[in-house]
């Protein structure tokens, strides 16, 4: 099961790197503010008047046009007063929700209106954390919600390492961690709990610090971690190359294992033709 939940992954991010040919995402709290870059944007534009912005939705396939040539459009409905476009054409949204989950298209066009070149995607999701209380034990959930697939690997972490000594459970884009309220973790007070998110393409990891008890004070982003244009360059190719070769591998050993059915088949029913053949011969010269 986890080879091919590795070959689904590198073929996931084949994908992402051949349609997009580029690989920008973002990991935001619920309740942020995020800017995203519009990595195709030509100059000499006054107020972003060539620029247009297209979401898609975590789940959907229909895609709804945000920002149609530099201004904020009557489709984005009632995210449109939470929506701003920055002077580099970069898309502000404030107070990010769940629903924001997805990914962003920034286009370009030419003054006769027709798209100029192809456009620049950015994924964009949003970590979560939940709380469950039962009688003296708390549970505390850290998940991220992303688009269509989890490129994301969470963890939690008790002041910046990892968790040791009580009841965890993680999986992609999801971890939760169970102990009593008399722990030395709840009582060690707000920021001592982190929830870390590696994203499994670039490498970046974040650190996000969360208040241990219901309070609303959650910090911002405590730790980011990228790697250099080099090492990014580097990890594409082999990440690719992987992923080819994995695709390639599978193909031939489908098709090997095809063709030994078809032979053992074949071979049975010649044995079958074969003794249907002899049992005809014997009973004639009887």
């Amino acid at each position: 099961m986890s080879a091919f939940r590795g070959i689904h992954m590198y073929l996931l991010l084949l994908h992402l790197t051949a349609v997009t040919g580029q690989y920008t995402a973002f990991v935001v709290r619920d309740g942020d503010r995020v800017t995203l870059p519009c990595e195709n944007v030509t100059y000499n534009q006054n107020e972003c008047e060539h620029t247009s912005w297209l979401f898609t939705g975590a789940g959907n396939t229909s895609t709804v046009e945000l920002v149609t040539l530099g201004q904020v459009g009557e489709y984005a409905g009632a995210k449109s007063d939470r929506l701003s476009v920055a002077e580099n054409c970069s898309l502000v949204i404030k107070t990010v929700t769940v629903e924001d989950v997805g990914r962003y298209s920034c286009r370009q066009f030419n003054k006769s209106r027709q798209q100029q070149g192809p456009d620049a995607h950015v994924y964009l999701s949003v970590i979560i954390r939940s709380e469950y209380n039962d009688s003296d034990t708390v549970t505390y959930s850290c998940s991220v919600t992303t688009y269509r697939w989890c490129t994301q690997r969470v963890k939690w972490l008790f002041k910046g390492q990892d968790i040791t000594d009580v009841k965890t459970r993680q999986s992609y884009c999801s971890t939760s961690v169970t102990f009593k309220t008399s722990h030395y973790i709840y009582t060690s007070g707000s920021g001592s709990l982190m929830c870390e998110a590696t994203d499994v393409y670039t490498g970046r990891v974040q650190v996000f610090t969360f208040g241990l008890q219901s309070s609303g004070d959650d910090a911002t982003t405590v730790r980011t971690t990228d790697e250099s244009p080099k090492e990014k360059v580097w990890w594409r190719y082999v990440t690719v190359s992987v992923g080819l070769a994995l695709l390639i591998t599978s193909v031939v050993a489908v098709n090997m294992w095809t063709r030994t059915k078809e032979s053992k088949t074949q071979i049975a029913e010649n044995v079958v033709n074969n003794y249907e053949d002899d049992g005809t011969e014997e009973y004639e010269n009887m």
